[in-house]
């Protein structure tokens, strides 16, 4: 019964409004190479820095320069606004749902009505 609901849940999710808008936000991301450039290069610069540091390295001030650069270029793309906005009211959601469900939760642990699966 837990997973049926479960599921449900999960296919209600996956046809909201904003779940919807996360996806078109991130499809429309990956279709603009010059912003899909800018983060993969955002990544290897963090990548680099991981590697430095588990070597005991600090990493270097050009990095940090180059990678906020970076992140100066690619929050200035509409494309890039668009997908944090449209994640920022996904999680607003997901936020509620997890409400619902503790709510839920404790409704269902003081109810005295056993029920059958």
């Amino acid at each position: 019964m837990l997973e049926d609901k479960a599921k449900e849940l999960g296919r209600l999710i996956g046809q909201s409004a904003e779940y919807k808008a996360v996806k078109r936000a991130n499809e429309a991301l990956n279709q603009e190479k010059d912003a899909v450039d800018l983060l993969r290069q955002m990544e290897q610069i963090r990548i680099d820095a991981q590697r430095m540091m588990e070597r005991g390295e600090q990493p270097t001030e050009e990095m940090e320069t180059k990678l906020d650069d970076l992140l100066g270029q690619v929050q200035g793309k509409m494309v890039y606004q668009s997908v944090v906005a449209s994640q920022e009211n996904f999680e607003k959601v997901m936020a509620r749902v997890n409400e619902w469900i503790l709510d839920g939760i404790k409704k269902g642990a003081t109810s005295s009505i056993i029920t059958l699966a």
